[in-house]
């Protein structure tokens, strides 16, 4: 299957024939923490959280993950990640989803982090897709991450258990440093989470943009305060 896909002056062209093992490195390297997306500078209001005494120890950045994954800002992202990846694999216009996943940013910050991570992944693609986009070209973080996906043989499900992966996983090295906690503790905590990732994989990939909602709201109000934090390490 041959897709071109336009997306804000982007044309994304695959490859017309895919390997499961093309597609899985690809799939490894886009999410590898050395990827160009910057996604090492941000906390996701996680930094503010730790300073107020939310997230002092590996149980209650556990349960802060959690409540993110399942009722919040993560699952969200899911749900974008699967929509875009559906409408790129019909062909369609991804402008809609992206512009609702930009909509969503609860904060400046919040705005800014999946904004420019989105920017940053789409410039890095080029690599693959041969494509020079410009500097301007905006697009949430999990709409950009899926419709590259879905041009390069990546299976959706597997797609969006990597992604929210990759995302968890930054969030725990950050708070390692900041709590701060042993990599112990953090390889403890990818190992507790493996299982609820890939339930929320499956359940966002059945999912539709009817079940975008969040009650995740002390994330949002840490996000907004870190803003204006003294002194801090990350950049949300």
């Amino acid at each position: 299957m041959d897709i071109s896909i336009m997306i804000t002056g982007i044309t994304i062209i695959p490859m017309t024939e895919f390997t499961a093992n093309t597609a899985l490195l690809r799939l490894m390297t886009w999410l590898s923490p050395a990827f160009p997306v910057g996604a090492f500078s941000y906390s996701h209001g996680i930094e503010r959280a730790i300073h107020d005494g939310l997230i002092r120890d590996k149980d209650t950045l556990h349960s802060w993950l959690t409540d993110l994954l399942q009722h919040g800002s993560i699952w969200n992202d899911a749900v974008l990640f699967a929509a875009s990846w559906h409408e790129a694999q019909a062909g369609g216009d991804c402008q809609p989803i992206a512009a609702l996943g930009e909509a969503m940013a609860g904060s400046r910050e919040r705005h800014m982090e999946t904004m420019l991570q989105g920017s940053a992944f789409l410039q890095a693609i080029a690599h693959w897709s041969g494509d020079q986009p410009g500097a301007t070209e905006e697009m949430p973080y999990p709409v950009a991450v899926a419709i590259a996906a879905a041009c390069n043989g990546v299976e959706l499900q597997p797609g969006l258990a990597a992604f929210v992966h990759a995302v968890i996983s930054n969030l725990i090295q950050g708070a390692v440093r900041l709590v701060p906690l042993g990599q112990s503790h953090g390889v403890a905590l990818m190992a507790a989470l493996e299982r609820p990732i890939l339930a929320v994989a499956q359940r966002a990939a059945a999912s539709s943009l009817d079940d975008l909602g969040s009650a995740a709201i002390l994330s949002d109000i840490m996000a907004m305060q870190h803003e204006t934090q003294y002194s801090r390490v990350f950049r949300s």
